[in-house]
């Protein structure tokens, strides 16, 4: 089993997130009551929306972690899990993400922000997750 779909399993027991076609049309997703949060596009990339104003708070930190890319101006990260401790990463950060969202929904009729795989700077994306 690799990484992401050893997170993607775990994820999908939390009781605040729903398994949902992502919006960009790749991969899988997680959903909350507020919108999607998670986007597993592939073998060993996830985007995660952890909302403008979480990526302002922990700038400093998610700068400094390796497994984190971060597209200027999106609220959007993108993890790479290549260890164990990218995975726990991922958790905290949707952890975070769950909180900020809980916190600050986006307002109905605002448009949803794009993942990071609609971005070029992200990064290429390979060994593409099956819808299912």
């Amino acid at each position: 089993m690799t990484l992401v779909a050893s997170a993607l399993a775990q994820l999908v027991a939390w009781p605040d997130l729903t398994e949902a076609e992502p919006s960009c049309g790749i991969g899988r997703a997680l959903r909350t009551a507020h919108g999607e949060i998670v986007h597993f596009h592939s073998d060993d990339h996830v985007d995660l929306y952890l909302t403008a104003r979480a990526i302002r708070r922990f700038e400093e930190h998610l700068t400094t972690a390796s497994a984190v890319q971060m597209v200027p101006g999106s609220p959007w990260v993108t993890l790479r899990l290549d260890v164990n401790a990218d995975v726990h990463l991922l958790m905290t950060l949707v952890s975070l993400a769950l909180q900020a969202h809980q916190a600050w929904p986006v307002p109905d009729g605002v448009p949803r922000a794009e993942c990071n795989d609609h971005r070029s700077a992200a990064g290429p994306r390979e060994g593409d997750l099956g819808g299912g």
